[in-house]
């Protein structure tokens, strides 16, 4: 009986430190997966090292009918570049913003055809996702290298794979004022203000009907950055500027 319960108690210590080591590690994954400035493969970038003030201003998703134009003449106004993450789905709903954004001389980069989280995917639905995205940016007529901006900024063992079999660069942020929620305008240009650095990349979500509040802040957040002395560039600009 002694022996029993011996054994019971050795199996429930083995069963538990099992447990403990299959969730240490789950948890792991899972801070690897959203962090923004590591990756399994490949290179990442959420910002880069300079002693300039150059600050990339970068929009995720879209185009859509609510943002894009809106932000292209704030852009236009100021004489200030960008680059554009944009969705699959939405340059093939809207393929006349996708072509006015190149038009104007902006970066267009891949955020994926469908924006799922490319997290526990096959490579085969990885290879599709950001090829049919691709051939969108291409036929809006946009030229140059193409970076790749993961949904939500999660990625695991597939997305930076394939990414680097393919010697694409995957772009994350450090500056992210409304990337949880909608905060209002006067908040969002704050925290901008408040957080660039010579370097950043900054992220902002002002494409859809929901984010008016960051469309207004846009304005002011380019005026006092150049007010600081930055200049602003785009990602591909920033990287060949790196140290």
């Amino acid at each position: 009986m002694i022996l029993k319960s011996r054994r019971a108690r050795k199996w429930t210590i083995v069963v538990a430190s099992a447990l403990v080591v299959v969730l240490t590690g789950a948890v792991v994954l899972f801070e690897v997966s959203k962090s923004r400035t590591f990756q399994f493969f490949g290179t990442l970038v959420d910002r880069v090292e300079t002693t300039e003030k150059l600050v990339a201003l970068t929009f995720d998703d879209g185009p859509d009918p609510a943002g894009t134009h809106a932000i292209l003449d704030t852009l236009n106004s100021r004489q200030v570049p960008a680059t554009f993450f944009l969705i699959g789905r939405d340059m093939a709903a809207h393929p006349d913003l996708a072509r006015d954004i190149a038009a104007a001389g902006h970066e267009l980069g891949n955020h994926s055809f469908s924006h799922d989280r490319m997290i526990g995917v096959t490579p085969s639905w990885v290879a599709d996702e950001v090829e049919a995205t691709d051939a969108l940016i291409r036929a809006a007529g946009y030229t140059g290298e193409i970076l790749f901006r993961p949904p939500n900024g999660k990625k695991l063992f597939a997305l930076p794979h394939y990414l680097a079999e393919h010697h694409r660069t995957t772009i994350t942020w450090d500056v992210a004022p409304d990337s949880d929620g909608t905060p209002d305008a006067a908040t969002v240009e704050s925290a901008v203000l408040g957080q660039v650095r010579p370097g950043s990349i900054v992220l902002l979500h002002a494409m859809y009907g929901s984010r008016a509040q960051t469309r207004q802040a846009l304005g002011p957040i380019l005026d006092g950055l150049k007010q600081r002395g930055y200049r602003f560039v785009t990602v591909s600009q920033l990287l060949a500027a790196r140290r």
